[in-house]
C-alpha cells in the first residue's frame, strides 16, 4: 500500500513543503514519483519518517538524525533505543514541571503573606531540579553557529556557582517581568525596558545581538513551543510580553 505526500502529510502532520525539503535533502525520498508528478511513500518510509519526527523531539538537528538514520542497520533495535530516550525525556520532563509546580506553590504563598522577593523562595536550587542546560545545543550549533561558538568559548569559563548563579538572576528577573505585565505596565515604560537591557547585557557576555537578531530572539520566545512553556511557566502570556519588550528595545536602543 502507498500513500500521497497529501496523505502523508495529513496523517503525520508533517507539511507537504517540509516533506519535499526531507526529499531534497536526501533524509527522506519518498518510494517513487508518480507520472503526474506526486511522491508516493510506502510503509518503510512512513516508518523512517517516525523516527525522524522522534529524534526532532529530542532535539537533533537534521545533519544529526541523517548521520544516525546513515548508521542504522537494524531498525526495531534502533525504535527501541528511541523509545527508551523517549521514556527518559518524560521522566526528565516530570521532573520539571514538578519543579515549576513548587516554584508556583511558593510564590503564591509569598504573595498571601505580602512578600514578592525572590528571597522567599525556601530553597533556591530547588528552582533548577530536573533543566537540561545542554539540551539546545545541538539546534543552536546548527541554527547559529558562530554565535553558539562565542557562547560556548563564555559558558566554558563558568563554574558550576557561576551557572547557578546566573540560573538565579535569570528566574528572578523573570518574575519581575511578571509582576510589570501583572501591573499593566506598558512594553515601553522605563522600569520595563531596564530590565530588558539587563537582559540584552547578559546576553552581551556570550554574543553580542544587533537589533534584528535580538528582536529575533524575542521572537523565538514565542515562536518555539519549548521557549513559551518556560516563560509561561512563570506566567501565562509571559513570552508574547518580553518579545514586545524586546522588540520595543530593539527599535528604540538598537537601531
Amino acid at each position: 500500500m502507498s500513500w500521497s505526500i497529501v496523505a502523508v502529510a495529513r496523517m503525520s502532520g508533517v507539511t507537504s513543503r517540509t516533506l519535499r525539503h526531507y526529499d531534497a535533502s536526501g533524509l527522506l525520498p519518498p518510494a517513487g514519483v508518480q507520472g503526474n508528478g506526486y511522491r508516493y511513500y510506502e510503509q518503510e518510509d512512513l516508518l523512517r519518517l517516525q523516527q525522524i519526527l522522534v529524534l526532532r523531539e529530542l532535539r537533533l538537528g537534521l545533519g544529526e538524525i541523517a548521520e544516525i538514520l546513515s548508521r542504522q542497520r537494524d531498525q526495531l533495535s534502533a525504535l527501541r533505543t528511541h523509545h527508551q530516550r523517549l521514556l527518559h525525556e518524560r521522566d526528565r520532563l516530570d521532573q520539571v514541571a514538578r519543579t515549576v509546580g513548587r516554584t508556583i506553590a511558593e510564590l503564591e504563598l509569598s504573595q498571601q503573606e505580602g512578600a514578592v522577593d525572590m528571597g522567599q523562595i525556601n530553597r533556591p536550587e530547588n528552582l533548577f531540579e530536573g533543566f537540561d542546560p545542554t539540551q539546545y545545543d545541538a539546534e543552536a550549533r546548527e541554527r547559529w553557529p558562530q554565535e553558539w561558538e562565542q557562547s560556548k568559548h563564555f559558558t566554558d569559563t563558568l563554574t558550576a556557582e557561576d551557572t547557578e548563579r546566573m540560573q538565579r538572576e535569570m528566574t528572578a528577573a523573570m518574575v519581575r517581568m511578571a509582576e510589570h505585565m501583572a501591573a499593566g505596565r506598558n512594553v515601553s515604560d522605563d522600569t520595563v525596558q531596564a530590565e530588558v537591557d539587563a537582559s540584552y547585557r547578559s546576553v552581551c557576555r556570550m554574543w553580542t545581538p544587533d537589533a534584528a537578531a535580538f528582536r529575533g530572539l524575542g521572537q523565538m520566545y514565542v515562536d518555539d513551543p519549548r521557549f513559551t512553556a518556560t516563560y509561561d511557566s512563570i506566567s501565562p502570556g509571559l513570552a508574547v510580553y518580553y518579545r514586545d519588550a524586546m522588540a520595543e528595545y530593539a527599535d528604540t536602543r538598537l537601531s
